[in-house]
């Protein structure tokens, strides 16, 4: 086992340097797997790390998925099978630019329940969830002839709260579920302090000043074993921002010190990978940044799994230090497979009833109180008033499409600093309808309690209306017929189909297009908005593909100036 002794780690009775690579088994299709866990075997590491996220396991509640890509166990064996140790990270809340940090968001219909706390109610779900996701780890344990070697408890707490109830509840579940296992905490230099527990190793998440953090360490908490928790070599990319990159030669300086100084390190991240469907987290400091699709996070390898230059960095700075692998033989993973014509089309307003779910209710209700996780909601009333109208859309989350008997009028957005608007509204009686895209739940910092839709009623020229009917549109299923009956209306759903070579990835260019989402074979690769940018194609596994008669879907919201859309073999992050 994993020990500590003389300020170290010890494996097996022998000093150990952690050499570990993030790399979320979510976040990338499980026929992928073993390809990036070569690469990171062959750059000379030892472990592979990992975040597990609740939203992914506990959709809604009391129903849980361990299959496919949430297929956890079969990650970790494949791991062990490679020869590679395996470090978990099951925290109800993870970060990681994920939706909500990893909680599910059926926990904010519960409005006087603490998140993160050790509020009674919130320590009852995570208990629940732990039932089911904890006992499936005792067996892949080291002692118990299993790979994994540690465990997080919690997730940067430091940085939230200082609820140490909270942190000793988690130490309290692994003992529950006989998961005897080296537990750590990890933590920005500046927040050790709160989010630490005194008979656990506290490390680190930095990614550069590497003395400046452990004599921050050392002062709090004298003879800790050295470790980077997160070693961030990239970075995260939101909407309307830049492509971040991180030169490979400045990441192989600040390793090489690591290396010096024999720290044990966990590089965030290896292998990034993609937010498929609508799983992107969003920040919320001065303004909300939604995160982009791609989490490509300028990682050792590519969003598509290639070796980087900053991969070859790393491993020469490795090689002089340890002994290092025969490089890894890669071969070329995407196709160029051309144009794609999208003969068919059908506005999102004419299949309502095929795709949503309608619920009515006296005011207009939030996502989460209507139990919808994600995508989109229609909201619909009758305003039974003429003329102009004044409203604040300061109650739409994120953005929202106001149409006003049938036909479009503005959209609204949250990062908005005029949130005012005046509504024309030509009849007596009028149908006002509202779609609210919900662009990813904050999943950092103080607005960790993030609903979405129409979180209030509309105080419309000074007055409310009442008698709201509400459409969920999960996008979990996809429009059968496309065929129009009378709606011309954006958003709209476009379809074509085209061949491909079976498992060969390719890049979806939907240049001409404004703002939607893309589906392959009914799989959601996730959003693209590139009149925002940065990124401009949205990546395509080939596991998802099928020698013929490959179905591609595009929800376009706003409006497009082409009907077809481009496969090509590279990225365009920038």
């Amino acid at each position: 086992m994993l020990t500590v002794k003389n300020d170290s780690f010890y494996f097996e009775g022998e000093p150990f340097q952690i050499l570990s690579g993030g790399m979320h088994y979510f976040r990338t299709m499980p026929e992928q797997w073993e390809d990036r866990l070569l690469k990171l075997k062959a750059l000379g590491l030892n472990t592979v790390e990992t975040y597990i996220p609740w939203n992914f396991h506990e959709p809604k509640k009391g129903q849980f998925n361990f299959s496919g890509m949430a297929d956890i166990e079969r990650f970790i064996e494949l791991a062990h099978t490679l020869g590679l140790y395996v470090i978990l990270r099951p925290a109800p809340y993870i970060c990681a630019e994920w939706e909500m940090g990893g909680l599910p968001s059926w926990l904010l219909k519960h409005k006087s329940m603490v998140m993160r706390s050790s509020h009674p109610s919130f320590l009852k779900h995570v208990e629940d969830y732990f039932n089911e996701l904890l006992p499936k780890f005792k067996k892949h344990l080291y002692q118990n002839g299993g790979p994994v070697i540690a465990m997080q408890i919690e997730n940067e707490y430091g940085a939230y709260g200082n609820d140490l109830a909270y942190l000793h509840f988690f130490k309290e579940q692994y003992e529950k579920h006989e998961l005897d296992t080296f537990l750590f905490t990890s933590d920005g230099p500046d927040f050790i302090q709160q989010g630490s527990l005194p008979d656990v190793t506290t490390t680190l998440n930095f990614g550069s000043r590497v003395a400046e953090s452990f004599d921050a360490l050392e002062t709090f908490k004298a003879g800790s074993p050295k470790m980077v928790a997160e070693f961030w070599i990239g970075w995260f990319d939101y909407w309307t921002g830049e492509h971040t990159v991180r030169s490979g030669d400045d990441v192989a300086a600040v390793f090489k010190e690591i290396m010096e100084k024999n720290i044990s390190v966990n590089f965030y991240m290896f292998h990034g990978g993609t937010n498929f469907g609508f799983m992107n987290g969003a920040n919320h400091y001065d303004i909300y940044y939604p995160t982009i699709t791609s989490y490509d996070y300028d990682s050792l390898l590519t969003e598509g799994g290639a070796i980087t230059e900053k991969y070859k960095a790393v491993k020469k700075v490795l090689s002089e230090y340890r002994e290092v692998p025969a490089d890894f033989e890669e071969t070329a993973t995407a196709e160029a497979y051309g144009e794609v014509a999208l003969s068919e089309s059908v506005s999102l307003f004419d299949v309502l009833q095929n795709i949503g779910e309608k619920v009515e209710h006296i005011v207009p209700l939030a996502m989460e109180d209507i139990d919808q996780a994600y995508g989109y909601t229609l909201y619909r009333t009758t305003v039974n008033r003429q003329g102009e109208l004044k409203v604040n859309s300061g109650n739409i989350r994120d953005r929202g499409f106001i149409y006003i008997n049938g036909r479009y009028i503005t959209t609204t957005y949250i990062n908005d600093l005029n949130k005012e608007l005046t509504l024309e509204f030509p009849d007596p009686v009028n149908t006002l309808e509202i779609l609210v895209e919900n662009m990813g739940r904050a999943n950092y910092g103080e607005h960790l309690t993030d609903p979405k839709g129409l979180v209030k009623n509309l105080w419309l020229g000074e007055q409310y209306f009442f008698h709201w009917e509400m459409y969920k549109v999960e996008l979990d299923r996809l429009p059968e017929a496309y065929e129009l009956s009378g709606e011309d209306r954006f958003p709209k759903f476009f379809r074509g189909s085209f061949d491909a070579a079976e498992g060969l990835d390719a890049y979806v260019d939907t240049e001409g297009f404004t703002k939607g989402n893309v589906f392959i074979n009914g799989f959601n690769l996730g959003r693209y908005w590139n009149t925002a940018g940065p990124q401009q194609r949205l990546y395509l596994p080939g596991p998802l593909l099928k020698k013929e008669n490959n179905e591609i879907v595009v929800l376009e919201l706003e409006n497009t100036a082409t009907d077809k859309i481009h496969l090509l073999d590279q990225p365009k992050l920038g």
